[in-house]
């Protein structure tokens, strides 16, 4: 067990290992069900409906068809929940953990955009809160009386959803908009309402509503708590930085967590070197997470864009070299497509036009990694079959594998 001082000291080449048995991307800790990838996970980006499904896919036991485990676990057993989450993005989620999202980071969002809402609607046309009350309560009995329906089928049915408001009006903003997708999105936010079976097939993101399910109350200091903790297991060490960013927290409610877990403070490796002092920073994990983590097997991993692993820390040196942002990430920070090998991202990919996945190595990884990730290409390529994805937040590196001929 590595020390500084007293502190345990965590470098880069064991925070990769813990990277690849939690994440469940070494190849003898792939799991048999989309649950379980959502219990190890904790956090699935939904903004992208198909990173999910590729995202989960990337984890299963090649026993295991990735389509039918993600939508069984999202459309049948419940065992998975599509909600918004933390920096106000729609996550797929355990359902265990809905309560404890929805009070420490669902509920808070979703004051502050009923509030922006009824502020836009009102320096934008005379609806009022009473008048934004009774639009949700059309919208519900709506719900209640159909079971689920698209955003379309609401409008049809509650007139009130096709108004229109000025946003922004004397400013260079300034445009006409209609109200659904907004009040929607609060109700959506609130948990009254939840997103169901898309139309289309799964990576459609054209979801049909549903009656959102009674949540128990839940303190919220508890539930970061308790979403931390859950978090921490999965990904720690985690910076302060990271935790501030993944939850977007107040710093002091991130603390406060920390204290409620009873977080023990370690000094990681944050860097891609060899674990020297020079890159130390001070991380968290929980208190029963001190001991050395082996070294899992060799391991090749094709991941999506969004990919929760990818976009796990704010802190990536010690998994991605600096030097492939550029190709890697598009201007607001989302990752594309990428190709790792033992805990560190190597190079990207692409699906074409012809279904091939086309990657592009940016490091010397060796020839056992070349055979290992060629064969990731190969089962991702066969279960995507004649389906075609493309990224909602596309890449530089992303945009020029796809455009490839085969």
């Amino acid at each position: 067990m590595g020390s500084m001082g007293d502190t345990r000291f965590i470098d880069a080449a064991e925070r990769r290992a813990r990277l690849g048995v939690r994440h469940l991307l070494a190849g003898g800790a792939r799991a048999g069900s989309a649950a379980e990838v959502g219990d190890a996970l904790v956090a699935l980006h939904g903004t992208d409906p198909a990173s999910v499904f590729l995202a989960v896919g990337a984890r299963l036991t090649g026993d295991v068809e990735p389509v039918a485990a993600v939508e069984r676990a999202l459309y049948e057993d419940g065992a998975l929940v599509r909600m918004h989450g933390m920096r106000h993005t729609v996550f797929v989620f355990p359902s265990s953990l809905a309560p404890a999202v929805q009070a420490s980071t669902g509920a808070p969002a979703a004051v502050r955009e009923r509030s922006t809402l009824l502020k836009h609607l009102a320096a934008g046309s005379d609806f009022d809160a009473e008048w934004l009350a009774e639009t949700e309560r059309l919208v519900l009995a709506e719900l209640a009386v159909r079971g689920e329906a698209t955003g379309t089928e609401l409008g049809a049915a509650v007139p009130r959803l096709r108004s229109e408001y000025v946003y922004g009006p004397g400013t260079r903003q300034e445009g006409v908009q209609s109200v659904a997708s907004r009040v929607l999105r609060v109700l959506g936010m609130e948990g009254r309402i939840v997103r169901g079976r898309p139309q289309g097939t799964w990576t459609s993101s054209r979801f049909r509503w549903a009656p959102g399910e009674a949540r128990p109350a839940v303190d919220p200091a508890g539930a970061r708590a308790d979403l931390l903790g859950r978090w921490l297991g999965a990904c720690g060490p985690a910076t302060e930085a990271d935790l501030t960013w993944w939850t977007g927290w107040k710093v002091t409610d991130v603390r406060g967590a920390l204290a409620e877990v009873g977080a023990v403070p370690v000094t990681v490796d944050g860097g891609t070197g060899d674990g020297g002092a020079g890159d130390a920073v001070t991380g968290f994990v929980l208190p029963d997470d001190l001991g050395p983590v082996p070294e899992p097997e060799p391991w090749a991993a094709l991941l999506p864009a969004l990919d929760p692993t990818a976009m796990g820390w704010r802190g990536r040196d010690w998994y991605l070299d600096p030097a492939h942002r550029a190709e890697l990430y598009d201007r607001s920070g989302n990752i594309g497509p990428s190709v790792w090998w033992n805990g560190r991202i190597v190079g990207g990919w692409a699906q074409r036009a012809d279904g091939g996945i086309a990657h592009r190595l940016l490091d010397d990884v060796g020839a056992e990694a070349r055979r290992a990730i060629g064969a990731e290409a190969e089962r991702l390529t066969a279960w995507l079959g004649d389906v075609r994805v493309t990224p909602r937040f596309r890449t530089p590196l992303e945009r020029e594998l796809g455009a490839a001929a085969g």
